[in-house]
């Protein structure tokens, strides 16, 4: 398993393929792949995207498809998922699918796994069919998808063909802790979803280091922890474009979603007192400002939190000002002095 461990903090990109008010999907896997070429350049690690259903402003529904046009324009980044929603999937057709992405794009692709739909009820029954109420074991199917992928897997009656023999990462993604004991468990590589679903981060990743058995994928436990940001060249710059992912969270709050909007002056007369709490719970982990308001803030992050790896999604309506942001945001990365203590 391919995880690069270094002294400093590596950076990396979650990308929704949000759909931004007066454009269609087409544009933004357009805008996608502008901005992978643009991080490859800059040095970010990996570049995934999430698997979601039923959403207007999120167009990362055939995940596996957009991590090969963005895998094929580009040519050093990792790409992956975060993850795939293994409940809507056999873990043959997962092992098909990601065999192939890493027989054309050999060493540079990543499996993230999820435990949820990634959608509503009714969608998720219109995706699963005669399936929805079948019993589903994550774990099992975790297991199952390295038995796959494993070369011991040759004589078996159902093969992976591409995908068998092949070193293709997994990770277990989580919101909760029951992710956290399952990723110890089996010896893989943790990626918190702190930046929607904060509460349980902390605990966590304690949860993850403590109980972390050693496996043949990775000896030493490996934390990646998905914050907000939204970098600009002046903190009231950043502050601004900042208003469209608080109006972005509030779609989710009141369950009035729509397209990403422009940014606003202020927020004051678009939600009241109580959308406001929940928003703000919900954007707990986001470092919005310029580089050294970034740099400050992730500094004492890290220094908390110790992770090896921090994966940032940025909901900016503008495309210059989004990958400027990304631009901003691992200058300030490299600024940050190695952390000497930290736990791997």
């Amino acid at each position: 398993m391919d995880i690069k461990r270094s002294n400093k903090t590596l950076y990396s990109v979650l990308d929704l393929a949000t759909v931004i008010e007066g454009q269609t999907p087409a544009d933004s896997f357009a805008n996608s792949l502008q901005l992978a070429k643009h991080v490859e350049k800059l040095g970010y690690t990996r570049y995934w995207f999430a698997e979601h259903h039923n959403m207007i402003n999120v167009a990362s529904s055939a995940t596996a498809v957009l991590i090969g046009y963005i895998a094929g324009g580009t040519s050093t980044i990792r790409v992956g998922s975060g993850g795939i929603m293994l409940p809507n999937h056999s873990p043959l057709i997962v092992a098909e699918q990601f065999g192939t992405l890493e027989s054309l794009y050999p060493g540079r692709i990543d499996l993230g796994l999820g435990r949820a739909p990634g959608t509503d009820q009714v969608t998720s029954m219109a995706i699963r069919g005669a399936n929805f109420n079948a019993p589903h074991n994550f774990p099992k199917d975790v297991k199952k998808l390295q038995s796959l992928f494993s070369d011991d897997n040759w004589d078996s009656k159902v093969r992976a063909v591409p995908g068998e023999g092949l070193d293709i990462p997994i990770w277990i993604l989580g919101s909760s802790t029951d992710s956290a004991h399952l990723a110890a468990a089996m010896g893989l590589p943790y990626a918190f979803a702190s930046h929607f679903a904060p509460t349980y981060f902390r605990e966590a990743i304690s949860l993850y280091r403590e109980n972390f058995q050693p496996s043949e994928y990775l000896d030493e436990p490996y934390v990646m922890a998905c914050v907000n940001v939204v970098a600009g060249d002046t903190a009231a710059e950043a502050a601004r474009l900042a208003t469209s992912v608080q109006q972005f969270f509030m779609g989710v709050v009141t369950g009035r979603r729509k397209l990403l909007p422009p940014p606003v002056e202020s927020m004051d007369n678009l939600w009241n007192i109580y959308e406001k709490e929940a928003v703000n719970q919900m954007l707990a982990y986001s470092f919005i400002g310029d580089q050294e308001t970034i740099k400050a803030q992730m500094q004492d992050f890290l220094q908390q939190t110790q992770v090896n790896e921090v994966m940032a999604t940025s909901h900016i309506y503008d495309q210059q000002a989004r990958m400027r942001s990304y631009e901003i945001f691992a200058q300030a990365l490299e600024a940050i002095e190695p952390i000497a203590s930290k736990t791997t």
